[in-house]
């Protein structure tokens, strides 16, 4: 199970009442830009893309995912780049393994992964903080290591980026 139903409730909420949540995509397109031209990826899909800030930075079209939005919840395809930034640590625990699984399966030459490891600013509607799946980067490093080889590795301090492949 990617996401449970009460969950996908609370998230939509957010999504349609704070114009500042899902928005941080738009600052990894120059990463996004390079790790293209460095490994010939063709196709983008951005896993958990909230508004999209990524495509609008990208200024072409890629395959867009979110389960919490309407139009953009359904089933995603794989792509060569598969980019899920800002997104791992507000994953149900109990939904975790299935969801890096699902990513997996839409990778087809690598994956660009940010998490963050510090509480959110934002919070639930039921008044948990949005970040419901902190934890630090030597639990994530394994979890993401069954599943790929790491090619690159920045520890951002409130948060790090890893490329997979």
């Amino acid at each position: 199970m990617l996401i449970t139903q009460q969950y996908r409730a609370q998230n939509a909420e957010l999504h349609k009442d704070r114009a500042d949540y899902g928005t941080s995509g738009k600052k990894w397109a120059q990463v996004v830009h390079m790790l293209m031209q460095e490994h010939g990826c063709v196709s983008v899909l951005d896993y958990g893309c909230g508004k999209r800030t990524l495509e609008k930075a990208l200024g072409f079209p890629i395959h867009n995912y979110d389960p919490c939005i309407e139009g953009l919840d359904a089933e995603p395809k794989p792509a060569d780049l598969v980019c899920c930034t800002d997104v791992l640590e507000h994953i149900e625990p109990r939904c975790i393994d299935d969801v890096l699984d699902d990513i997996k399966r839409c990778t087809g030459k690598l994956a660009l992964l940010t998490v963050a490891t510090v509480p959110a600013k934002k919070t639930l509607p039921d008044g948990r903080n949005a970040h419901i799946l902190l934890r630090p980067v030597k639990w994530w490093l394994p979890e993401l290591m069954n599943r790929w080889d790491l090619i690159a590795f920045q520890d951002l301090g409130p948060e790090f980026m890893a490329v997979m492949r």
